[in-house]
């Protein structure tokens, strides 16, 4: 397993436990659903990328990984913004997913240019 995709697998264990802790002590479905599809997305659509068809293929896939990462980081945000998640949990969530984004971008814009 690469670094970004045992990055993304550690991340979504840590996102299924804030959702745990947003439907017990919140009662709040909705925002963590979300949250929870997004944020375990990620890893999967990684590890489709590492079985891809094509470079084309695998450029689709870490894309829409990308996409995923970055909508899992809005609804972080909005989680917080809504004092659904405090600010430690949040600090401690949201800098892997910085990290993944990261990764991410680099990934996707060096199999475009190896493309050319």
């Amino acid at each position: 397993m690469g670094v970004v995709a045992t990055k993304s697998y550690s991340f979504a264990l840590e996102v299924i436990e804030i959702h745990r802790h947003l439907l017990e002590t919140k009662k709040e479905y909705v925002l963590s659903k979300q949250l929870l599809r997004s944020g375990t997305a990620i890893g999967a659509l990684i590890k489709e990328a590492e079985h891809a068809q094509s470079r084309a293929d695998f450029l689709h896939k870490m894309n829409i990984a990308l996409k995923e990462a970055n909508e899992t980081e809005y609804w972080l945000m909005l989680l917080k913004d809504s004092n659904n998640i405090d600010k430690e949990r949040y600090n401690k969530i949201i800098a892997p997913c910085k990290s993944i984004l990261r990764l991410l971008i680099s990934i996707v814009k060096s199999t475009k240019s190896n493309l050319k």
